[in-house]
């Protein structure tokens, strides 16, 4: 039985991760309302329903528009992916339960600001205004102990990236900090450290890797929302057995 709530909240979550891409894709654009259909951004060709069946149809075109034969993004089918695990994961990790509804958001969340800041350098203010209500309203529904913590996490997500932001001169980014703040909301203090730290390793790591391939210059302007992003998800879902694990190591 489980193994069918599992199947149901990845797919889901893939069709879900399809509408992302739109809305990450559209909406620093001023374009989410202008077209009511997907299309093709090199072509301009409307899409039909059998060209917008998320993971699938990339692998059946093999990556290529039918219509001008151009290659399809690999940012669609990941993120459709990335959504449809991080659903699956977000039921096993809370079950049918209310907390379950706040975990969702946070992966939406999570992945639209992966799309936007991967592909224009930008976290929108609209995006992270429309999730600060949800998640407000979920952690007083579902509130953290004691209650307090979601506002401390949200200071020291805010006040963190606001020092660092002072001490690069501008080398990070206000949407950065707003996005930090809004998820103190969500994982409260002690876990928004969590977040910051895993965060900057998985920063560190990747363009680490990308300047030993040579894709990157140690000048490239780097996104850091997508790492923000991956390291709300793991906390999201492994943070406790993460510190957990660090107590047992050292105390």
């Amino acid at each position: 039985m489980e193994i069918i709530f599992y199947s149901l909240f990845f797919v889901l979550g893939t069709i879900f991760g399809s509408f992302y891409n739109v809305v990450g894709l559209r909406i620093p654009k001023q374009q989410f309302f202008k077209s009511d259909r997907s299309y093709c951004p090199s072509c301009q060709k409307q899409l039909n329903w059998y060209e917008l069946i998320p993971i699938f149809s990339y692998l059946f075109q093999r990556g290529k528009c039918r219509g001008c034969g151009q290659s399809i993004r690999k940012i669609y089918p990941l993120m459709e992916a990335l959504t449809g695990l991080s659903f699956a994961l977000s039921y096993w990790r809370f079950g049918l339960t209310i907390e379950l509804i706040l975990a969702l958001l946070v992966a939406s969340l999570a992945v639209i600001i992966i799309v936007t800041d991967q592909t224009y350098y930008l976290i929108p203010n609209k995006i992270l205004l429309f999730f600060l209500p949800l998640f407000s309203i979920g952690r007083i529904v579902v509130p953290l102990t004691p209650w307090w913590s979601s506002l401390l996490g949200a200071t020291i997500g805010f006040g963190l990236l606001f020092l660092i932001i002072i001490a690069s001169k501008g080398g990070m980014g206000a949407g950065d900090m707003k996005y930090f703040a809004l998820l103190g909301i969500v994982f409260g203090y002690p876990y928004i450290f969590l977040v910051f730290f895993l965060s900057t390793l998985y920063g560190a790591f990747v363009n680490l890797l990308l300047l030993m391939l040579k894709k990157v210059s140690r000048k490239s302007k780097v996104p850091f929302g997508p790492y923000i992003s991956l390291a709300a998800l793991t906390v999201l879902f492994f943070g406790e057995q993460i510190v957990n694990g660090y107590l047992t190591l050292f105390f």
